[in-house]
């Protein structure tokens, strides 16, 4: 009887989880799943985004791997991940250990250096398209002060992905504040004890730190490879993908097929590919993960 009443009870708790999470999951069927499954669809298909699709099989993707404009919006944008990603780990890993310290206006330079990671993309990159100016910037007006000379910034290639690379570390508050919270999450008998054993804090920072930040480190950069492969609305706003498409990132050369060029089924094509190179990178996370990630309470066979 316990039993039979035990299970009515379950059954009742599943219905009432199932209908507070059915607003998520018809927002999943609608706006994600249903819209995968069409564009695997016309992926395979020549589609303008008005008339009837043409089957066309694996015709998009053949192409694709002999279209030098798809390798060249990869080249920029593995560029960019191999040079912006490590920099923004570190700089949002530094930027928390330096305020996870006791330093005076504490609050105030955490809420400092969080603020700009609130902003669009779209605001960063107007903020920025001033700044980079070649006649009236602020960074060339500088650079002035000292009798350099500026370059055109936004205007020559030998320098627009760099633009992009420091304008990339304009968000790292919100990597920072995940640190942050990790750091607070170490116990502080670990460093009591170093500092017994007289270990300086090079050391401290080495053995126990981070050590005990590789999750945050892991999670962050897991992310970090998902943002940058999908990076879209600085380039979009700033350059375009010029000059000489020196920043024609992937995903702006996406939009530009399916918006721009009317080759929807092209674009769907090229977004799958975007897909399986951000899930064999992810893959490729996780597996070494095992190797560098320590979890605290974990213990090693």
């Amino acid at each position: 009887m316990q039993h039979r009443q035990l299970s009515v009870q379950s059954r009742a708790q599943a219905r009432w989880g199932w209908l507070f999470i059915s607003p998520w999951v018809a927002g999943f069927l609608v706006f994600t799943f249903g819209p995968m499954l069409a564009s695997l669809f016309f992926s395979l298909t020549r589609f303008d985004g008005r008339n009837s699709p043409d089957f066309v099989g694996f015709g998009n993707f053949v192409t694709l791997l002999t279209d030098r404009k798809v390798w060249n919006s990869l080249r920029v944008t593995f560029y960019f991940a191999f040079v912006s990603l490590p920099l923004s780990l570190l700089a949002g890993f530094l930027l928390a250990y330096i305020l996870n310290q006791n330093i005076p206006a504490m609050k105030f330079w955490r809420t400092l250096f969080y603020l700009p990671s609130m902003l669009s993309g779209v605001v960063v990159a107007m903020l920025w398209r001033g700044l980079f100016d070649d006649r009236y910037g602020l960074i060339n007006w500088l650079l002035s002060l000292g009798g350099v000379k500026g370059p055109q910034w936004l205007l020559d290639p030998k320098y627009t992905i760099y633009c992009f690379v420091f304008l990339s570390l304009w968000g790292v508050g919100g990597g920072m504040i995940i640190y942050l919270a990790g750091l607070q999450g170490i116990q502080t008998s670990f460093y009591e004890a170093a500092e017994l054993d007289g270990c300086s804090r090079l050391q401290q920072l080495r053995h126990i730190t981070l050590p005990h930040m590789t999750p945050i480190i892991f999670f962050n950069l897991v992310m970090g490879i998902i943002g940058t492969f999908q990076y879209f609305a600085e380039p979009m706003i700033l350059t375009k993908g010029g000059p000489a498409e020196s920043t024609m990132f992937y995903n702006l050369y996406l939009y530009n097929n399916a918006f721009k060029y009317q080759s929807m089924g092209y674009a769907s094509a090229l977004a799958w590919v975007l897909f399986f190179i951000v899930l064999v990178l992810t893959l490729l996370v996780f597996r070494s993960s095992s190797l560098w990630v320590f979890y605290e309470g974990e213990v090693k066979k």
